[in-house]
């Protein structure tokens, strides 16, 4: 399942803040209260790179059945950050939208 940091804007207040969720879904102003505040943006972090406390580069996935958190696997571990990134992207571009 996709994982999204989604920012928002209240059209209300103009408050801004950021919410993680495994959708692009509408949420509610945390300052007041205004509803159905929709993404003005997601970042996907379905698939994400994570220095280790080893200096290895972890690249992790959200599991399918994630919900109200990601619940990341690690998928493989490389010594370098830009072939964890390259990997990261390969498992991004095999995913189906």
């Amino acid at each position: 399942m996709a994982w999204f940091l989604n920012h928002y804007q209240c059209d209300r207040c103009q408050n801004t803040w950021t919410d993680e969720w495994s959708a692009t879904c509408d949420d509610e102003c945390p300052h007041c209260g205004a509803r159905h505040m929709s993404p003005t943006s997601s970042d996907d972090l379905t698939v994400i790179v994570d220095k280790k406390d080893d200096d290895n580069f972890a690249v992790l996935r959200s599991a399918e059945t994630a919900e109200h958190d990601p619940a990341y696997s690690e998928m493989a571990c490389f010594p370098d950050r830009k072939e964890a990134e390259a990997y990261a992207a390969s498992l991004e571009s095999g995913r189906s939208a």
